[in-house]
């Protein structure tokens, strides 16, 4: 998998219209796993968290996720401590996060992989890069990496939700100045998951082997990648990785109107150790098609009724490999799902923000959550 993002990212694919305003340099290869292979295929120095130069078309980016992490959190505790001497008063979530040392910065969940897709999200929007490829293979779990900006919000607004940070720093003004780090980490994490989410913006590639076991697989990646709303563009079938046929996989079955395309990548007798051999891989990473994908493309209707006789029916494109593993729940105006024994929360669209659900069920092919309005809070004419 990682051999198929390095040979993405040393193609040179057509682009469409004109580079970012500013953009000076072509592509950003982002690899997210210490022990990652790709400075050694590309000939050059490994150097975490700093940018180095492949060549005029390419630069390399190395991420490490606990020297991230603990960094940044350097420049929070300082906060959180200078918090607690100006205040006279106890604060017990402040108090708890104060004591938690660099070191163990990681029991919160999802900070780690937050911080991380926090800095590829800055280099999204630098201007610098015409595209970035960002490799997450080996490090277990992609979809909980790309996941952890929602879960670490998730779990803000539980140890201290927003309408008491508010209070506090109305009542505290020694606590203002944590109230706004804290919403700006708050935004952080909604803007990773926008773009992560953004079919013009954001290209998510699939790579599977081509045997039985990525045939099992299959259904459920494509569950995980619709419940977190990515907008898959292409499924790279890398055939170094087994011997099978393409009908084993079921890609046939997928809808040429979706805009996924399926790609194989030939398997070579030569190691692939430098730029040159990549390339003979021939692999091409489709751009952003502009297609939403998944939870990303809910769709929200009513049955025509007016006040508290009408319903609402809010749905999206849903793969489940088994039905009987899908659960639902509600956080304050968040839709918790759990597809596959994934979970992720879906905002509400407004609307439904002052409703309660009434049923559910899966039709095959979508997801359909139906609503109703809660009489205690719905507004009277």
């Amino acid at each position: 998998m990682t051999v198929i993002a390095a040979a993405g990212a040393v193609s040179r694919p057509r682009t469409r219209g004109r580079a970012p305003l500013g953009a000076d340099r072509h592509t950003l290869l982002v690899t997210v796993d210490r022990c990652s292979p790709v400075p050694d295929i590309l000939g050059v120095f490994r150097s975490p968290n700093e940018i180095v130069t492949v060549s005029a078309q390419l630069h390399l980016l190395c991420l490490e996720r606990l020297t991230s992490a603990t960094a940044s959190w350097a420049l929070f505790a300082e906060l959180l401590t200078d918090t607690v001497r100006r205040s006279k008063m106890s604060l017990p979530f402040v108090d708890t996060l104060a004591g938690i040392d660099q070191a163990e910065v990681t029991s919160l969940p999802g900070i780690e992989d937050a911080l991380l897709m926090r800095r590829i999200r800055d280099e999204a929007v630098s201007g610098q890069w015409q595209r970035i490829v960002v490799d997450l293979s080996g490090l277990g779990d992609p979809y909980a990496i790309l996941d952890a900006p929602s879960m670490l919000r998730q779990a803000l607004d539980r140890l201290w939700p927003r309408h008491r940070r508010l209070a506090a720093a109305a009542e505290r003004p020694a606590v203002a100045q944590l109230t706004t780090a804290i919403d700006a980490i708050d935004r952080d994490c909604a803007d990773v998951a926008e773009l992560l989410s953004d079919p013009h913006a954001t290209a998510a590639h699939l790579v599977l082997g081509t045997g039985h076991r990525a045939a099992r697989a299959l259904p459920h990646h494509r569950a995980s990648i619709d419940l977190l709303g990515l907008p898959l563009r292409s499924i790279q079938l890398d055939e170094a990785l087994a011997e099978s046929g393409r009908h084993e996989l079921g890609v046939d079955d997928i809808d040429v109107a979706s805009g996924i395309e399926i790609r194989r990548v030939p398997a070579l007798d030569v190691p692939l150790d430098r730029p040159a051999r990549l390339r003979k891989l021939g692999v091409a990473l489709p751009a952003p098609s502009g297609r939403p994908h998944g939870s990303a493309a809910l769709t929200v209707v009513d049955n025509g009724a007016e006040g508290l006789d009408v319903t609402y029916e809010l749905s999206w494109p849903q793969t489940l490999p088994d039905p009987d593993r899908l659960m639902l729940g509600r956080s304050g105006d968040d839709l918790l799902v759990t597809v596959d024994g994934l979970r992720h929360c879906v905002p509400l669209p407004s609307v439904l923000r002052r409703c309660v659900v009434d049923d559910a069920d899966w039709d095959g092919e979508s997801i359909h959550i139906r609503f109703r309005p809660d009489p205690a809070v719905w507004p009277r004419r």
